[in-house]
């Protein structure tokens, strides 16, 4: 049952683990919002919220419920959200396989339940300084693009997390890279990638080289490993993750018709041609006014309310889309190698 008529929106948080638990604590501390509750099968968790083991057990009214759970689970538990006539928050990759992101979004059309997802990088008040830019046509048309995405994570990292004990960086990392550059150059339209040698001694993805293509005809690569440390990558540079040391490094490089822009730093570069060296004028980043997380919750108490979604379920279809390609051709190229020696 939804009480939609309330301003102060009822919500429910699914899934304990870490980003659930963030989730919590943003509900509890912002106004607009009541927490129900949480639901976890573990129900060890300690919280001073009421507790449920599954949704099935909630029985209070419910205008929106944020879904932490496992990716693989995402599909199972936002339709029967749906069912239940709750609006949704799920985490992100949007689901575990673009064929159960695609049943989902045929429910919540059937159930005309409104949907929002997690790709909280487009909150940034940067990304969103990034994205007006080329709008603008600040750099002009956008020619090509270069990401650098490389840290080396601590091997403990790997062990006993089921989002990341045999997850590539492709899923876990890069398509929140993959997301941003849908939202700030275009749709990718063709993609290849190449496979690194394996470090930690399995046949894990550690690292890779992407090529892709996008729908306005610029092009771009990410180059990414995670079992290498640098200064590089979206979380060092912007200070987003208390658990990766900050660097304020720029890690992408846009190049247009008329300039070029490095992020995050923000630094735009004209010049006229080859003769004349370009100049830098540093744009200054903008800086958020509250954290993505947060400001991602403001924008789904509107989306409750009938505000268009900044990314619905078939809009993040689109980045799991080529995330899941990508994977797939970076496994493929290992069987391949295998098969050979």
């Amino acid at each position: 049952m939804a009480n939609w008529s309330c301003d102060v929106k009822r919500i429910l948080v699914v899934g304990g683990g870490l980003i659930g638990s963030r989730h919590v604590h943003a509900v509890k501390a912002h106004s607009g919002c009541e927490l129900v509750g949480l639901v976890d099968p573990d129900l060890s968790i300690q919280t001073v919220e009421p507790r449920f083991a599954a949704m099935a057990d909630v029985t209070d009214a419910v205008d929106g419920v944020i879904l932490a759970t496992p990716t693989h689970l995402h599909a199972e538990h936002g339709i029967e959200a749906a069912k239940r006539g709750w609006h949704m928050l799920i985490e992100k990759p949007v689901a575990g396989t673009v064929a159960d992101a695609q049943k989902l979004e045929a429910v919540l059309r059937k159930t005309q339940i409104r949907s929002l997802v997690g790709h909280h990088r487009r909150y940034h008040a940067v990304v969103k300084q990034l994205k007006r830019c080329l709008v603008e046509g600040v750099i002009g048309d956008v020619v090509n693009v270069q990401v650098l995405w490389a840290m080396r994570k601590p091997d403990d990292y790997f062990e006993s997390n089921w989002r990341t004990s045999d997850g590539s960086p492709v899923m876990v990392n890069l398509v929140h890279d993959i997301d941003i550059l849908r939202f700030v150059i275009g749709e990718i339209t063709q993609t290849t990638a190449l496979r690194g040698k394996s470090l930690r001694g399995s046949n894990r993805i550690e690292s890779g080289a992407i090529a892709m293509a996008f729908d306005t005809g610029a092009v771009g690569t990410i180059g990414f490993s995670d079992a290498a440390p640098s200064p590089w990558g979206f979380e060092a540079g912007t200070g987003e993750n208390p658990n990766i040391g900050t660097t304020f490094q720029d890690m992408m490089w846009i190049t247009g018709t008329k300039g070029a822009l490095s992020f995050p730093s923000m630094t735009l570069w004209k010049g006229t041609d080859w003769g004349t060296a370009a100049k830098p004028m540093v744009l200054g980043p903008a800086q958020n006014a509250q954290t993505p997380l947060e400001a991602q919750l403001d924008h789904f108490l509107d989306v409750i309310d009938g505000a268009v979604p900044l990314i619905d379920v078939a809009n993040a279809t689109l980045t799991l889309g080529v995330a899941q390609v990508l994977e797939a051709d970076l496994a493929g190229q290992a069987l391949n190698v295998a098969a050979i020696g």
